[in-house]
């Protein structure tokens, strides 16, 4: 078995001081990989990278076109967003849309990532509620379709028919039988399969036709929703948000927690699966924007790959004094 290979190091004036190994595939149409880094049978998690895949049964079952769900919800469903009033404000929204409230979600309560919503918490010495967690929109999804469904409230259950909905469908596109399931952090079930199958999932969704079928339009409706929307996938200041306006031609990018992220180039009918073994976000940045200047996407000069590839590490007095960059083996 192949094992992890160098993906991302950390220089310190004339050497390099640390490095991150991983796993990294792109997959073509066909779910053929067309270059691999490490060992692509790695089974893995892919946490939030997978919120595309567990949107699926939400416009397959007809529920999102029966509640009139709009291009930003769809967005919001594959988010990991930052609790910025921009995400908050619409996930309420829906939530009212469907007569519920936040005691119907099941994701529990998380301080924002967003400054402003953060600093407005504190000021008006409220807590968090579980509408400012990062995977809201995901389980607002859930909740739409658990309510098309007529099944029970406790939507993260494994044995939920909204979570048998999510495991056909991830084992339909990765192309794989699940092992099983770890809970995220978010208390759904977050099912395992290997970094090939998750490549080729995201190659799948790369090369769907609108119209073709139920599948293939969902697929086509969620990544085109996360491209017109790349600010309630994520929020200002973040990779995926920051990196999908940057590209050339469109992108959907998706972080995951742990050092996963994913791709899905349309335009090339290519997906991309990474996962960073010691599960350093800093490397998964760097990895994902270097992979896409490999493929011609993403310009190494613009701000957004600056930032994280080779990006500069500066000390408290602002002296740059080292790097984050890409192995050479990715360029």
């Amino acid at each position: 078995m192949t094992g992890p290979a160098p993906l991302t190091e950390i220089w310190r004036g004339p050497m390099a001081e640390s490095r991150h190994t991983g796993h990294a595939v792109i997959c073509d149409g066909s779910g053929e990989i067309v270059e691999a880094w490490g060992n692509p049978a790695e089974a893995v998690y892919p946490r939030s990278s997978a919120k595309m895949i567990q949107a699926l049964p939400l416009i397959e079952s007809g529920a999102a076109g029966a509640y009139g769900l709009t291009a930003e919800q769809l967005a919001l469903a594959c988010a990991s967003h930052n609790g910025a009033a921009i995400h908050t404000d619409r996930v309420k929204a829906w939530l009212a849309d469907l007569g519920l409230g936040d005691d119907d979600f099941r994701c529990g309560p998380q301080v924002p990532d967003d400054d402003a919503a953060r600093f407005a918490l504190i000021r008006a010495y409220e807590a968090p509620c579980q509408v400012h967690n990062n995977c809201s929109g995901k389980h607002a999804g859930f909740l739409t379709l658990a309510q098309h469904l007529g099944a029970g409230p406790e939507y993260v259950e494994p044995d939920h028919p909204v979570q048998k909905a999510c495991l056909a469908a991830f084992e339909e596109v990765t192309g794989e039988e699940s092992p099983g399931y770890g809970i995220d952090g978010c208390s759904a079930p977050n099912f395992i399969t290997s970094l090939h199958g998750m490549a080729r999932a995201m190659a799948r969704f790369a090369c769907a036709e609108d119209g073709k079928d139920a599948r293939q339009s969902a697929q086509h409706r969620l990544w085109q929703a996360m491209v017109a929307h790349p600010e309630l996938v994520a929020g200002e200041g973040r990779a995926c948000t920051e990196l999908m306006r940057a590209c050339s031609e469109p992108v959907a990018l998706k972080t995951g927690a742990e050092g996963f992220f994913i791709a899905i180039l349309p335009s090339r009918q290519m997906g991309i699966a990474l996962k960073i073994t010691d599960g350093a976000t800093r490397a998964a940045e760097c990895t994902i924007a270097a992979l896409l200047v490999r493929l011609g996407v993403l310009d190494p000069g613009h701000p957004a790959a600056r930032a994280r590839l080779n990006a500069p590490i500066r000390n408290r007095r602002g002296i740059e004094t080292g790097r984050i960059v890409p192995d050479a083996g990715l360029l």
